[in-house]
């Protein structure tokens, strides 16, 4: 058995949790059987039963287009680069729909099963086309034609699924639900507090803390708006780069500049930093806070979890499928808009009530300290990679047989 995987980002050019799952979904499968890795860039590693590939493209060519659409043009080039060598593979997988051309590729000219993983859709992200502008219409068309003649779709949580059946003409048999995961050997709490003296953070206060791109998605403005209301006891370490246009870093840094004219204790880490370095922020906080307005999943909350961290997050997507609400962190709902973008009706009392939770467990200590511990035991009892890359495997078994047959 073989297996191609098609995606993006792979290390060490990660930035979402797209690139994390595949990241170590092809580590575990490869224990499993063999496995061909094609992404985007540089990377080469030939050694078995892992196989890594990277693809560049001269994107000089592409110096005329309009530079919105310039992500699918390069997506496109690379999706047909990967499709020039015949991988030998009986399954391709493919990972976020900067992928999905090369799988389809795959699928119509070497007669081998599609699978898709839905890690986001794009009916859900309107916000894109500020970012893609009618290269947004384009990514929305290749996942629609992808998902639905792909001969299996991963849903990533419960929502997800309903979600595709809600958007998309899929046969739900076709549906399978197999969750994101966490290595909990390499995510856990560390002693070490480097981070402190790195990034001017008081060893003394406590801080809550965010860790991921600046974009509409994950609601980080509504947290920032949110500062102004939390204790001010309590510090705020914002781990936010990677904007998604120049509209949102400058909505972002103008929210910033308000909230230090309220208060101090705000820090802002604007690059991406690695995971050692977000393992030891998430260790060292006293709550992490995931202010979604969309999130399938939501990987990062599973992240800060397996380092002992209480989580506040929005009650939104697959966030209710991980945190348990009252017992690994707080759930905060948010009455939003019936279509999308889905942001709150009432964006001033989200913040409000984002800041209202963080403040109820910063008060409480014995209550962090409670929910540290369920969060960790949540994250190894449920969130194993290795049952994720087994009930996958036998997903690719299941469709090899019914191709064959």
């Amino acid at each position: 058995m073989k297996a191609l995987l098609l995606t993006n980002e792979y290390p060490p050019n990660v930035y979402g949790g797209a690139g994390v799952h595949v990241e170590y979904l092809s580590r575990e499968l490869a224990k499993l059987m063999d496995v061909e890795v094609r992404c985007f860039g540089e990377q080469r590693d030939d050694s078995k039963p892992l196989t890594v590939r990277g693809t560049t493209v001269d994107s000089s060519r592409f110096e005329d287009a309009d530079p919105r659409i310039k992500p699918v043009l390069n997506a496109l080039a690379h999706d047909i680069d990967f499709n020039i060598k015949p991988s030998g593979a009986d399954v391709v997988h493919c990972h976020t729909w900067y992928s999905h051309f090369g799988g389809i590729a795959a699928k119509l000219s070497y007669g081998i099963p599609l699978v898709i993983t839905a890690h986001s859709l794009e009916p859900l992200r309107p916000w894109k086309r500020e970012q893609l502008g009618g290269g947004y219409d384009f990514s929305s068309w290749i996942e629609k034609t992808a998902l639905e003649m792909a001969d299996a779709v991963i849903a990533v949580s419960k929502e997800t699924k309903a979600d595709i059946l809600n958007h998309f003409d899929v046969d739900e048999k076709k549906i399978e639900m197999i969750y994101n995961g966490i290595d909990t050997d390499q995510y856990h709490c560390v002693d070490t507090q480097e981070c402190f003296r790195k990034y001017g953070i008081d060893p003394d206060q406590p801080y809550v803390l965010f860790v991921g791109r600046i974009t509409r998605q994950k609601g980080i403005v509504y947290l920032v708006n949110a500062i102004q209301y939390i204790h001010p006891g309590c510090q705020v370490v914002l781990c936010a780069g990677a904007p998604d246009t120049p509209e949102i870093a400058k909505e972002m840094s103008d929210a910033v500049d308000v909230a230090r004219k309220v208060r101090d204790g705000i820090i802002w880490i604007e690059e991406m930093v690695s995971k050692e370095t977000a393992i030891e922020l998430y260790s060292n906080a006293a709550i992490f806070c995931c202010p979604s307005i969309y999130e399938p999943f939501g990987i990062i909350n599973l992240e800060a979890m397996a380092c002992e961290t209480p989580v506040v997050a929005s009650a939104v997507g697959g966030i209710k499928e991980v945190v348990i609400d009252g017992e690994t962190g707080i759930l905060v709902p948010v009455e939003q808009l019936n279509t999308a973008p889905f942001e709150p009706v009432e964006p001033e009392k989200f913040s409000k009530d984002l800041a209202d939770a963080v403040n109820r467990l910063i008060a409480d200590p014995e209550l962090c300290k409670r929910m540290a511990s369920a969060s960790r035991k949540r994250a190894v009892e449920t969130f194993s990679w290795t049952a994720i890359a087994e009930q996958t495997a036998e997903l690719y078994r299941k469709l090899k047989e019914e191709h064959s047959s």
